[in-house]
């Protein structure tokens, strides 16, 4: 018998000055039995990065061909394609010619260092990328926060995200790595 999802909810009220977009989410977080807590806060640290009334959590660890959150626009178009973790380059290059704009956001402290140096020069040939790196203390900070039911405030401010819950406050600069001309 497959094991299910854990379902987890959080309240998030985010404030982003940097995009002027401030807005209350009930997010429902499904968290496959193989994903981490660390993995799943860094998905929700995406959709605050990125959140408009069109960004939705794609079904996760268990489909290739969806990515851990996109939007689509009116058309039905793939506006923005957010992975987190560390993809495999074929699957950015498939996400680049689907999505108008891909967003990576890489984490794992030296994993991701190497995971970098390997792709980076694939990386660097698409025209819609964003690659984006959390410090390895960020990413288990964030871990920290989860529960089954959060309430969380969500600053952001010239790249800078202050993320506070009942657990604590966490500071996280994402680091840019790549930001291409799309």
């Amino acid at each position: 018998m497959a094991l299910k999802a854990t379902i987890f909810k959080a309240d998030l009220q985010l404030a982003d000055m940097d995009r002027h977009h401030y807005q209350d989410y009930a997010l429902t977080l499904a968290r496959h039995p193989s994903e981490t807590d660390e993995r799943m806060m860094v998905r929700l640290l995406a959709f605050a990065l990125h959140a408009d009334e069109r960004l939705s959590f794609g079904k996760g660890l268990s489909t290739d061909d969806e990515p851990d959150l996109w939007s689509h626009d009116l058309t039905g178009e793939i506006a923005l394609w957010i992975d987190v973790g560390l993809p495999d380059e074929r699957r950015v290059r498939k996400a680049a010619g689907r999505a108008r704009q891909v967003v990576l956001l890489v984490y794992g402290g030296r994993a991701a260092d190497i995971w970098w140096e390997q792709n980076r020069a694939a990386c660097e040939r698409l025209p819609n990328l964003v690659v984006l790196r959390l410090a390895a203390e960020d990413s288990q900070a964030l871990a920290a926060l989860a529960s089954r039911s959060m309430r969380l405030q969500c600053m952001i401010q010239d790249g800078e995200v202050l993320l506070t819950g009942d657990g604590g406050a966490v500071r996280i600069e994402p680091q840019r790595l790549l930001r291409t001309a799309a």
